[in-house]
């Protein structure tokens, strides 16, 4: 069984709320309802943690590693160069992962499972676009929220044949600063009209162009530089999940 997350986020001030206007929200909500394709961020947006900080946790390394996390969600460094720096500390095995999956299973966003559910009922396309690791992603992504393999994009840890740390793939478009807006525009290129973007970090807030809107998501940890950009911020995936049935 996947965990339930009770949460408990900062609440927004009147000011960052005002910073969303009629206009920018009604787009938002239109093209959600009109949407091919939506995409979502996974760590702290459709899961309440950071996956990479709990295997960081697991193998001993959580301190240096939750900082460079909290740096390339915030948009202080690029994100090549912290993927590259937190995995260095890291250097997670296979078995490493499989077991921190079975110790801590991902803690599931309320809300997050209806609305994708309701997104795929409405024939939309539901997608993970993600700077996490598709070993800490796929099965949750499958059986919490129905999307397949091949609607994730993701990083891929590689490991040698024991299974020892190797490096990254870092030709997967999410390995580096600019990728979502990449796999937004693949997306595009392949048919899709109207594509939303839904996330936490400033990886996603990057989205848009050519993302038709950013829905910035702060249920688990709200952020400024996400807050400031996107056409619709909100706390509670119900919110949006009741968006999706407004005339």
């Amino acid at each position: 069984m996947r965990r339930a997350l009770t949460l408990a986020a900062p609440r927004l001030t009147l000011a960052m709320r005002r910073a969303h206007t009629t206009a920018s929200i009604a787009h938002a909500k239109h093209c959600l309802r009109t949407a091919d394709a939506v995409c979502f961020d996974f760590d702290s947006t459709l899961i309440g943690e950071e996956g990479i900080d709990v295997l960081a946790e697991h193998c001993g390394a959580g301190a240096e590693v939750a900082a460079w996390t909290t740096k390339a969600m915030d948009g202080g460094v690029k994100f090549e160069d912290a993927i590259a720096a937190r995995l260095d500390l890291i250097k997670p095995s296979k078995d490493d992962v499989a077991e921190c999956l079975r110790r801590h299973p991902p803690p599931i966003t309320p809300g997050a499972a209806e609305l994708c559910a309701k997104l795929s009922e409405r024939g939309t396309l539901v997608y993970v676009v993600s700077g996490g690791f598709r070993a800490m992603i796929e099965a949750t992504a499958l059986e919490a929220f129905g999307v397949p393999a091949d609607r994730i994009f993701a990083n891929t840890i590689l490991w040698d044949a024991k299974g020892e740390y190797s490096g990254f793939d870092a030709s997967e478009p999410t390995s580096r600063d600019g990728g979502k807006p990449a796999v937004i525009a693949q997306l595009k290129a392949e048919g899709a009209q109207t594509v939303v973007m839904v996330g936490d970090g400033a990886t996603d807030a990057q989205a848009k162009p050519p993302a038709d809107a950013f829905i910035g998501f702060g249920g688990v940890v709200a952020r400024d530089a996400v807050v400031a950009k996107a056409d619709w911020f909100v706390e509670d995936f119900n919110d949006v999940v009741a968006a999706l049935v407004e005339s």
